[in-house]
């Protein structure tokens, strides 16, 4: 195994710690077992206590505008088509025709040969496009065809890639293998950014959850992605904090910032907010940002929609008042 370090937008050298914990299989499995463990008792009470947060009027607000800032408006099924690309797209640009001042999502995520549609559709917003690649969901293919799979959405203009681990080669301790291919997919993406998806309900583990999300940073993933939003369990609130633990202690050591992006059962303002608070508690503010926190989702919009006119408006708007997905 020959590892090189790489960086996100400003590469840097890692600290020597960091370095030399990358210099060989040996070396990076020494360090990702000598992480300290995680306390399962401690993280899910935090959790839950940080989940009972009660936020009100203008806070609550401006925390379903950041978390509408914050969405990949997400589509990932067999029968998409270049309509629902559009469709999708428009309602990214503008998600309630009726109050214009609706923040606009952070980015469109869609399967690899629906990225042309969706570039086209996007064209001058400023809102991402984002590609899932290497085999998505199960990750389950050669080197070749994930990085020919990464180029056919970079090609046709992704600006992110939401990419899967190889599961079993984690779960074998091939961490190596893993780096490796986290590397590899990260110089196929060129100036994209790069999402490294865990798949967290797979990984049995929070020690295996801190280990996995140190392993894609120290690759170079730009954000560590909790699920494929195609397994179960998927988000859940204590593995984020792990995540975001992960990132904070990132940042801390190397001065670099790293995103984190939890996908998969957030359907509900209730959800997110609690999701922001956690943000805000163990990360750190500065996260509460879409370059740095993102939902993966794709009703979570609509609830976030209809909560914002019940501020707006004083009373509940129902469902038929938005476009449902």
């Amino acid at each position: 195994m020959t590892v090189t370090s790489t960086a996100t937008d400003t590469p840097s050298p890692l600290p020597e710690r960091l370095a030399d914990a990358t210099r060989d299989e040996t070396s990076l499995r020494r360090f990702l077992h000598g992480l300290p463990g995680v306390d399962q008792v401690g993280v899910e009470q935090r959790a839950a206590g940080l989940g009972t947060r009660s936020i009100k009027k203008a806070a609550k607000r401006w925390a379903i505008d950041t978390a509408i800032s914050m969405v990949d408006l997400t589509t990932l099924e067999g029968a998409d088509t270049h309509g629902k690309v559009r469709a999708l797209a428009a309602k990214a640009k503008l998600p309630d025709p009726e109050h214009p001042d609706t923040p606009r999502v952070a980015a469109v995520c869609v399967y690899p040969d629906l990225v042309a549609p969706a570039v086209e559709a996007l064209q001058g917003t400023g809102i991402g496009v984002a590609s899932v690649a290497t085999a998505f969901p199960s990750g389950r293919s050669s080197r070749e065809i994930k990085l020919a799979d990464v180029k056919l959405a970079v090609d046709a203009g992704a600006t992110e890639v939401d990419m899967v681990i190889d599961r079993g080669a984690f779960l074998e301790g091939r961490y190596g293998h893993v780096f490796e291919e986290i590397q590899a997919i990260k110089a196929a993406c060129g100036q994209a950014h790069l999402k490294v998806i865990l798949e967290t309900g797979e990984l049995a583990t929070y020690d295996n959850v801190r280990r996995a999300s140190w392993l894609g940073l120290l690759a170079g993933g730009d954000f560590i992605k909790t699920s494929t939003g195609k397994v179960s369990p998927a988000a859940t609130l204590p593995v984020t904090h792990v995540m975001l633990q992960a990132v904070h202690d990132w940042h801390a050591t190397t001065g670099e910032l790293r995103g984190v992006k939890p996908a998969g059962g957030i359907r509900t303002t209730k959800d997110a907010i609690k999701y922001l608070v956690a943000v805000h508690e163990v990360a750190g503010p500065q996260w509460l940002d879409p370059s740095l926190f993102r939902f993966g989702a794709s009703s979570l919009l609509n609830d976030l929609l209809l909560q914002r006119r019940t501020q707006l408006d004083g009373h509940y708007s129902g469902p038929d008042y938005v476009t449902v997905d």
